[in-house]
């Protein structure tokens, strides 16, 4: 089987790796974690061997690169507040409160979140993009949640 165009991938898939970007590493740094992607997705396009995994394979691109960069703004000193970023790139209310705690999970579970709050992936697809099994993928998006209830619930009882 061959690969189809990569301007065909991009069409296709090129929004969950656009939404994951951003929910991954922060909305500023969306638009240049996506391009990071896509560059590196291109270059090594050419050595996928199999085209069913293509959305699987991007996507793992995309949480490395946005592990990448979420890492880098970790250890970058911020002399001054970072701006209100806006809304995601996607339809709906945009709750910066919770994305930044989302921001804040371990990169598992994170990326976990993400893929299936954001991209709507199945938890065998979520598996697939992290290189890790339909249950350990369900256990990282159980514990990230976890996580955030209780983060939310502390949060709630000093208002």
């Amino acid at each position: 089987m061959s690969l189809p165009p990569f301007q065909d991938v991009l069409e296709r898939h090129g929004r969950d790796v656009l939404r994951v970007c951003a929910a991954v590493a922060g909305p500023a740094n969306a638009d240049d974690c996506y391009q990071e992607t896509m560059l590196a997705a291109l270059a090594a396009y050419p050595t996928l061997r199999d085209p069913s995994v293509v959305r699987s394979w991007l996507l793992r691109i995309a949480s490395n690169k946005a592990i990448d960069a979420h890492r880098a703004r970790a250890r970058a000193p911020v002399p001054v507040p970072e701006p209100d970023p806006g809304p995601a790139p996607s339809e709906g209310e945009y709750d910066e409160e919770l994305w930044a705690r989302v921001r804040e999970l371990p990169d598992k579970q994170r990326l976990a979140v993400a893929y299936r709050f954001v991209a709507d992936l199945a938890y065998r697809e979520i598996g697939d993009a992290m290189g890790t099994s339909e249950e350990a993928a369900r256990r990282n998006v159980f514990e990230g949640l976890r996580r955030l209830r209780t983060v939310h619930e502390a949060a709630a009882a000093t208002r």
